[in-house]
């Protein structure tokens, strides 16, 4: 073999074996062949509609601090939030929607008796989040269903199904660990987690994506059924899309948020980073991150002019206040209400955890026309008897 040759090969082999470990270092081989190999969504007529949702892994006592921490953060929120959201609205009038998925091992009857008054008031919902670990079936329907009344009782939150009245919920797994998804086992302990929620009445899984993490599936930008196999973990690797005309299979529906490359804040200059749809200090809400987010798309199949966005966050920690309660979410507002929402491309709709699975529900079910209609269509917020939802045209 030439010498140039010979040089060539070994260059070449190197960079495969660096660009190998570059992506295990950041588990993307779980989720980066899917991601790659995704069609492109189909060209949507008429304007898109942006639902966008904001889900928060909301922990007062994150860290493990005192009581008068856990209080600060709190009134902070309930302050702060409640100023800044005030001044946005979007197409329909309403104002930005933020999901507290409350970690049931945190409870704190006046914290969540703040958190409860803020939604009251037209903030947002709470919802249900939980760390465990090592754990039991029975021990996890126990705390659930323990919690879950606890929610509806004393702080008003949680829907009643209009059909058979058990109460319902959305749920964001701690540790991303979705069906004891971790390969070591950690932080779940239940194979059949999937099958225990559905029967506890959760309406569907809001944890994904999770990347950096190995607990990402294969299956990403997407709303699909999953199945569980009480035989082995992380059964919701992969799944049914949801699509228009279809119906529920599986044991329960996964709404994921944006993964993806991140092309334009590279490291380096030159590595692309994983954008995961988290917004923090590290990674604040940019214009070009809000353009990715509705770019790819995520819908309901056959119907692409209603585009999902759903970003998370872990609400209560100090070095990200300023910039969930400041300038960078701020800025994201307004240019959200501005890029998308002029009525003729694009009409922006802020909406619950609950209120997008209802409009998700709505799409399968073949509505058309304004999303922003179905917010309740199958399960109202609580308090609220649902009326049947028309189709538009």
């Amino acid at each position: 073999m030439p010498m140039i040759a010979a040089v060539a090969l070994v260059f070449l082999l190197a960079a495969a074996l660096l660009l190998t470990i570059a992506i295990r270092a950041r588990n993307m081989q779980y989720w980066l062949w899917g991601y790659l190999t995704r069609r492109k969504p189909p060209r949507a007529e008429g304007p898109v509609h942006v639902l966008f949702c904001f889900v928060d892994h909301f922990e007062p006592n994150w860290g493990r601090v005192d009581m008068d921490t856990q209080r600060r953060r709190v009134d902070r929120w309930c302050a702060e939030y409640r100023a800044l959201a005030s001044r946005h609205r979007d197409a329909d009038g309403r104002m930005p929607q933020h999901t507290f998925f409350y970690p049931e091992e945190e409870y704190v009857e006046e914290h969540l008796d703040k958190i409860a008054g803020l939604c009251a008031d037209g903030y947002g919902e709470i919802e249900i989040h939980l760390h465990h670990d090592n754990d039991t079936p029975e021990n996890f329907v126990a705390t659930m269903d323990r919690f879950n009344r606890l929610l509806h009782d004393r702080h008003d939150a949680l829907p009643r199904d209009p059909v058979t009245g058990q109460l319902r919920f959305a749920f964001i797994h701690g540790n991303w660990c979705l069906d004891n998804s971790r390969p070591d086992g950690r932080w779940c302990g239940i194979d059949n987690e999937l099958i225990l929620l559905r029967e506890l009445g959760c309406y569907a899984d809001f944890t994904l994506p999770s990347a950096p993490s190995d607990t990402q599936t294969r299956m990403s930008n997407a709303i699909y059924y999953a199945t569980d196999d009480p035989q082995r973990c992380k059964s919701h690797d992969t799944g049914v899309p949801m699509r228009v005309g279809g119906e529920p299979v599986g044991d329960l529906l996964i709404i994921q948020g944006p993964l993806g490359l991140n092309w334009k804040d590279r490291r380096f200059g030159i590595v692309p980073r994983i954008e995961n749809s988290d917004i923090r200090k590290g990674c604040p809400p940019s214009r070009h991150r809000v353009d990715q987010w509705v770019r790819t798309g995520i819908h309901v199949e056959g119907r692409p002019e209603w585009v999902f966005v759903k970003v998370h966050t872990h609400g209560t920690q100090e070095r990200d206040m300023d910039t969930l309660l400041g300038k960078p979410i701020e800025d994201m507002h307004d240019y959200l209400e501005t890029a998308y929402n002029d009525g003729s491309d694009y009409v922006l709709h802020y909406v619950t955890a609950r209120e997008m699975y209802n409009v998700a529900k709505a799409a399968e079910a073949g509505m058309t026309g304004n999303p922003g209609l179905y917010r309740d269509f199958e399960l109202a917020r609580p308090g609220k008897i649902p009326e049947p939802a028309q189709a538009t045209g």
